[in-house]
Formats: structure tokens, sequence, C-alpha cells
């Protein structure tokens, strides 16, 4: 069941933290353009988190190379951290993935596409509704 954002702010509150690109992704729902994405391309080890409210979503090692232009992961970080709700918009029927903490717009999920992941799933998520924590460098000599 979709239970409310545990982070709540004001639409002011979103528009003071959020540069004007980010608000429109994360607060209306919108879309970067394909290929400009600064994690499209990116293999660096580590936790995608979100962009509004720093909770984790996405580990590195559940991304992969879909070229659809946008970085894309088979499964999220824990089936808490994100929540999935039937979006109407653009004349079709999408699944809409947002941040389970503050509900913020990630991107769109979809099946059956026929990748070789073990989910055959594709949460394609918009780069600037992330912010990459890199994994610590190894200590080992």
């Amino acid at each position: 069941m979709d239970q409310g954002p545990k982070v709540v702010k004001t639409e002011q509150e979103w528009r003071e933290q959020l540069t004007p690109e980010e608000y429109r992704v994360l607060r209306q729902a919108g879309t970067e353009r394909a290929w400009t994405g600064e994690y499209t391309d990116t293999k660096t080890a580590g936790v995608y988190e979100c962009r509004a409210c720093g909770a984790e979503l996405f580990r590195s090692d559940t991304k992969f190379e879909s070229h659809c232009g946008w970085p894309s992961f088979f499964t999220p970080l824990a089936g808490e951290a994100v929540v999935l709700r039937e979006d109407r918009g653009m004349g079709a029927v999408r699944t809409e993935v947002l941040c389970a903490t503050c509900h913020s717009h990630l991107g769109h999920v979809f099946e059956g596409e026929g990748f070789p992941t073990p989910t055959d799933q594709r949460y394609c998520i918009n780069s600037v509704s992330l912010r990459l924590v890199a994994a610590p460098e190894s200590e080992e000599s």
C-alpha cells in the first residue's frame, strides 16, 4: 500500500533546495533529455541516493547498459526504497517510480523487454533524480 512520504516539505521549500531542473523532474514528474544525464554511462561503484532527500535507492552493481539514454537498474536497493504508481500520462499506461522516503519522481520501470538481467525489469531513472556516493577505495596495500 502506498503510504505517505516520510520527508514532507512545502513546494516553496523544495524550490529553495533544488535547482530548477531538479525541481521540474523530482517534484513535477518531468524527464531529462535522453543522453544528457551525468550518470547515463557511469560505471563507478557506489550507491545512488535520492537527490531530494538522500535516501539510498540503487546500488551500482544493479546498473546495466540498456542503451536507452538514461541510467538503468534491474532492481532497487530494497523493496521499500521505492514506491511504484500507475502513470497514465503521455497516452500510455506506465509504472512510475517514486522515492519511498520523499515521494519524488525518479523515472519509470518497464518489464519484459528481454534484457539479460535477473529480474527482466528496467528501472529507467533520471540522472538528475540521483546522487552517486562512490564506494570508498580499497584500503588493502
